[in-house]
């Protein structure tokens, strides 16, 4: 995968986090922080577009029906032991 070099600007603040976190050891450098924070929000933006999804899928479905909690429960027992 091809790299590309970038030059952000920081804060002092997030820049002694950043040191912090690499002196912790739970990174080697500034760079693998910074990727690990965009592969993290990837992630979280993916779930959230699935979640989204669900959401739309559900409001188009139709009117909602009543639900019976102690019907469902005795459904899933019956169903599952």
């Amino acid at each position: 995968m091809r790299t590309v070099q970038k030059t952000i600007t920081l804060t002092d603040r997030q820049d002694n986090w950043i040191k912090t976190q690499v002196e912790a050891g739970h990174y080697i450098d500034d760079s693998e922080y910074i990727r690990d924070l965009i592969r993290r929000e990837q992630e979280r933006s993916t779930e959230t577009e699935g979640v989204r999804a669900a959401l739309i899928e559900g409001e188009n479905s139709g009117e909602p029906r009543p639900f019976d909690p102690g019907a469902f429960k005795e459904r899933m027992l019956a169903k599952h032991g």
